[in-house]
């Protein structure tokens, strides 16, 4: 794909390319409209309206927490099973069409349905993070090294243009729920989360039918579990050799567990300090259309001056984010948060997808992606839990976010440590 084509173009001209993309478009619906806008708002104000304001938001820790633990436990085995059966797409099916259900049956959740709420945001997590693990892995079956960053890019950013779509869908009937023929606003957010599941099942199609992997015609049977835990040891055997890879496991372990709490816990933290719940979705709608000119723009710095620098600035600006949320204060003082989050939440991700992509070896690529789930998804345990405790322990949740300063700093450390040209070199030659 020349460089010189149009973005669509770009995307558009091969059919497995555009359908892998496709995937983040379907998805990223759950996490705006589910993890990050709509839904915790739904359970501070309506799921555990029973509860005091500063538990609302430590219980949504605690279920965010949860869920990764959940999620970290399984990815390693169900990792090391999709290699040995050449079967990343009947995963990813599966973990998508889980989500897809949890996610429309939040619509029997009522006032004071909090555990009902997380126990059908747990599972839905579940299928979502656990999807995107063969999601991403399936990155090195429709493009080639010199495209990835461009590709990865290309991803977030349509999933932040489908997700943002649809919340402002969403946000319409929550604000003007009478006009729609809705009885109120609590029904028109039960009606966003069943939208949410049936928009990722229609546009997760693509993927299933278009996109090809190497043994799509040799499958073997399904192993037994001891084949899986088998699998995965080898692969942790193959760490010795890519020590490079595994620097950078650990760096994004580290940052993205900041990444991650910032998008899960932005919206109950502002309407713990009283910000219109209007507002917050609002805000948050804005950070779904900065991100996606940003993703690409990012992109495009990632190839002037490599992917690893871009991925510094990122972290430099997230690390001013954290500073500045400690002292919120206002709705606007959330808007220009959310836009700052906007300017570098596709790029960090997108960029890290990339970036470790082209330091896998192309034949574990399921295994070696399910380690960076696995590393991500453990971290993605304490930054929730974290936040959660520093916030019941001190009464004030402004202490929590500020806790997750350390994630971004020791983050940055490490990544500097990663010789990326040396753990290019080892992935090809394996």
């Amino acid at each position: 794909m020349s460089s010189k084509k149009g973005f669509f173009t770009r995307i558009t001209s091969k059919k497995d390319v555009f359908s892998w993309v496709m995937y983040d478009w379907a998805n990223s619906a759950f996490a705006t409209t589910i993890m990050a806008a709509v839904l915790p708002v739904y359970y501070s104000d309506v799921a555990a309206a029973n509860l005091t304001p500063n538990l609302r938001t430590s219980y949504w820790g605690y279920t965010t927490a949860i869920a990764m633990l959940i999620v970290a436990l399984s990815i390693p085995l169900i990792g090391a099973i999709a290699d040995y059966i050449k079967s990343k797409k009947r995963f990813l099916q599966f973990f998508a069409y889980l989500g897809c259900i949890a996610t429309i049956l939040l619509v029997f959740v009522s006032t004071g349905d909090y555990l009902l709420c997380s126990v059908l945001y747990i599972l839905g997590t579940i299928g979502f993070s656990c999807g995107n693990v063969f999601y991403d892995s399936l990155l090195v079956n429709v493009t080639d090294q010199d495209n990835m960053d461009f590709v990865s890019s290309a991803g977030y950013a349509l999933g932040y243009l489908g997700g943002g779509l649809l919340l402002i869908i969403n946000l319409i009937m929550i604000l003007f729920p009478q006009k729609l023929g809705i009885p109120n606003g609590m029904w028109a957010s039960r009606l966003a989360f069943v939208s949410v599941g049936i928009w990722w099942f229609i546009f997760s199609i693509p993927i299933f039918k278009h996109v090809k992997e190497a043994g799509d015609n040799q499958r073997q049977k399904l192993p037994s579990i001891a084949v899986g835990f088998t699998r995965l040891k080898e692969t942790f055997q193959d760490a010795q050799r890519y020590k490079e890879l595994f620097k950078f496991i650990i760096a994004f372990w580290l940052y993205n567990d900041g990444i991650g709490t910032i998008m899960r816990m932005a919206t109950i933290y502002g309407r713990e300090l009283g910000i219109d719940a209007n507002a917050l979705i609002g805000a948050l709608l804005l950070t779904q259309f900065v991100a996606f000119p940003f993703s690409f723009f990012f992109g495009y710095i990632a190839k002037k001056i490599s992917a690893k620098k871009a991925i510094y600035i990122t972290l430099s600006i997230y690390t001013l984010i954290v500073c500045y949320a400690f002292f919120l204060k206002s709705a606007t003082d959330f808007w220009i948060l959310a836009f700052l989050v906007g300017t570098v939440q596709g790029g960090a991700q997108a960029l890290s997808r990339s970036l470790y992509a082209s330091m896998v070896p192309r034949e574990k690529s399921a295994e070696f992606f399910s380690f960076l789930g696995i590393s991500s998804k453990f971290a993605a345990i304490f930054g929730p839990l974290v936040f959660a405790l520093v916030g019941q322990i001190t009464g004030s949740s402004r202490y929590g976010i500020v806790s997750l300063l350390v994630f971004f700093v020791l983050g940055f450390i490490i990544l500097s440590r990663v010789d990326v040209e040396k753990g290019r070199a080892l992935a090809q030659q394996h």
